[in-house]
């Protein structure tokens, strides 16, 4: 099977993920998906959903709110979530970098896709995977997000991605066509396989058992 036989195998069995769409629960503004991407980082979404909702009853999720918080109190928010020494400073340094488009999502959207991606990677404590994230499901950018679920996926398919971040979505982008919302359906169906299905035991038994995934 080619990519988009893939892609096209996990929709029908899968049914549609809607992950993050406007208005769609968990996350009720896109700031919450930023702030989100962050504080998930090493941890899980229950320890994130205790910081969120301090963060919620504090700031709105504003980030002039967040901005204007002391270290010392921003910590104390995010703090069940973990790692605080490390994310509290990307969060604020997140919250900076939006300042410079007045807080516009709108402004924000218009950028470049490569200069989007350049300057969140540019942020400490955000990497390829969070800036991929971030551009996709905050700020509609079509974009392949390489994490373990796509690794271990690939792997059984006897298709194993290539080490480096930007070479394995490279390969990617030169086997699909896709468009935004597939983008964003492929990486929801890739996870949520991902977590259902754990071992290579749970793959041979699962409806992708057997395939085989061609990449030119």
């Amino acid at each position: 099977m080619q990519i988009a036989d893939l892609y096209q195998s996990l929709a029908t069995n899968l049914g549609p993920r809607h992950w993050l769409e406007p208005g769609v629960p968990p996350a009720e503004t896109p700031w919450e998906i930023l702030w989100g991407g962050v504080l998930v980082q090493n941890t899980n979404w229950r320890n994130v959903d205790y910081a969120l909702a301090n963060l919620k009853h504090a700031t709105q999720f504003r980030p002039q709110a967040i901005l204007a918080l002391s270290v010392t109190e921003l910590t104390t928010l995010v703090k069940p979530a973990g790692f605080y020494t490390r994310k509290v400073p990307t969060l604020r340094a997140l919250a900076a970098w939006s300042s410079q488009y007045s807080f516009d999502l709108a402004i924000m959207r218009a950028l470049p896709a490569a200069r989007l991606r350049s300057e969140l990677l540019a942020l400490k404590g955000i990497g390829n995977e969070t800036a991929d994230y971030f551009s996709m499901y905050v700020f509609d950018q079509p974009t392949i997000i390489v994490d373990t679920y796509l690794r271990r996926l690939f792997t059984w398919l006897g298709q194993p991605l290539p080490a480096q971040y930007g070479r394995a979505q490279a390969l990617i982008d030169a086997n699909w066509t896709y468009d935004f919302v597939q983008a964003r359906e492929w990486h929801a169906q890739i996870v949520d396989f991902g977590k259902q299905v754990k071992t290579q035991a749970d793959f041979q038994q699962s409806f992708l058992g057997g395939q085989r995934l061609r990449l030119n």
